[in-house]
């Protein structure tokens, strides 16, 4: 073995790294981990030719909006949530890929698989970001910009997928760190050196800091953090509120105490769709929401979750929205459960002839899907045996191998 490094052997890969003390703590032990266009990215594993490419995934109708574009698209200025159709102004040659959730929830799950081979400590924010707590690998690293190069290492040798890292003492300046990390980098912000990476920063880049309050903070001449931090707290407590103030005070000065929330689970699971064409008549929004409910129960069954609160979320051509929430007696993810509440919740919506541009269903306070639950007293048992034969053959022929027959009758019938 070379002298002074130590072969660290795990499940996944051997590293070598320099020998430290174990005694010697991480001074930056927070990593937040960020795939690079994430949904982009899997649609290259599956199609070479759009390696090089400006390429978005999105919907393609006259309402589609961008959900992940490629380094290439956004040299034109495309960004996420942008109208496709502005994107393909910017970009004629622009390439729009259908999303694929299934497979991109099926990449997320092996892309968190890796990161808990290196740490318990993993608190996802979505389906391609996470934060790591790494204090206990400086027996096996020298550092921790060593150790998320080892993590985006082990991404790109296992799945083929870029990402970056954002290193630094907590969690404020890692997801700072990590937008500067890209494309496929690492940036560390040093303990020693928070005030010089964090001052220069525009304002905006702070949770908390929205239009209005940005708004507020401009009269005051603030632009840059390090101006934010210069403004006497009392000054912004008196200008935006006590506990604002104080939170962006904080910030300013790289504070966060907040800790790795390991092995967080889902909050909720839900299915939401902007039509190309706003929907009339209660025959088609009844069939919307019937199908959106079987698809919300299918996630939930896959997940191994069920949820007690169902919500409605309806928006109508107007942009008018307006949601509606019921809490259930015991925990679902059977289909006709959902589609029933949902119905209820939509008669109190007041929907009337009104054209619909959103529908959105979403389960909250989820359980674990075995966990036992009360029996409803409306409703059989053998809803949720049915459930489980539905279930099993979606598994085995796909998703619309079973359908309710609302839901295969021709237009009009």
């Amino acid at each position: 073995m070379v002298a002074g490094l130590e072969r660290f052997v795990s499940p996944w890969a051997v590293f070598y790294r320099r020998s430290v003390p174990s005694e010697q703590p991480f001074r930056e032990p927070i990593i937040h981990l960020d795939m690079d266009a994430f949904f982009v990215e899997v649609e290259r594993l599956r199609s070479r030719e759009l390696r090089g490419a400006s390429v978005v995934v999105g919907g393609a109708g006259p309402r589609g909006v961008v959900a992940s574009a490629s380094y290439e698209a956004r040299s034109f200025g495309i960004r996420s949530a942008m109208p496709i159709g502005r994107a393909r102004r910017l970009c004629p040659q622009l390439i729009v890929v259908p999303p694929d959730h299934v497979e991109y929830r099926r990449v997320s799950a092996l892309v968190f698989e890796i990161l808990r081979r290196f740490t318990p400590h993993v608190e996802g924010l979505s389906i391609d970001e996470a934060f790591l707590d790494v204090a206990g690998m400086r027996r096996h690293f020298e550092d921790t910009p060593s150790v998320a190069e080892a993590i985006r290492q082990t991404i790109r040798s296992e799945l083929g997928l870029p990402s970056s890292a954002g290193v630094a003492p907590n969690k404020l300046l890692a997801k700072l760190a990590s937008q500067e990390a890209k494309p496929d980098g690492v940036r560390l912000v040093a303990a020693d050196g928070v005030d010089g990476f964090l001052h220069p920063l525009p304002v905006r880049r702070l949770w908390g800091v929205g239009e209005a309050t940005y708004a507020l903070l401009e009269r005051l001449g603030v632009r840059t953090i390090g101006d934010l931090a210069g403004v006497p707290p009392a000054t912004l407590e008196r200008r935006i509120g006590a506990t604002l103030g104080r939170h962006l005070h904080q910030l300013a000065r790289g504070v966060d105490d907040r800790p790795v929330a390991g092995g967080a689970e889902a909050k909720s699971i839900s299915v939401e769709i902007t039509y190309d064409v706003d929907i009339e008549g209660a025959d088609k929004i009844e069939a919307e929401l019937l199908r959106q409910s079987e698809q919300v129960a299918e996630r939930l069954r896959r997940a191994g979750m069920a949820g007690r609160t169902i919500t409605l979320k309806i928006r109508f051509g107007d942009f008018t929205t307006i949601t509606r929430s019921r809490t259930l007696e015991s925990s679902t993810n059977v289909g006709r459960d959902i589609y029933r509440t949902a119905f209820q919740l939509l008669q109190r919506s007041e929907v009337g002839g009104r054209p619909v541009r959103l529908i959105g269903i979403g389960l909250s306070t989820l359980e674990a899907g075995g966990a036992p639950h009360q029996l409803a007293t409306d409703r059989p048992a053998t809803w949720d045996d049915l459930a489980d034969a539905i279930s099993e053959v979606r598994e085995r022929f796909g998703s619309e191998a079973v359908q309710p027959a609302r839901l295969t009758r021709p237009e009009g019938d």
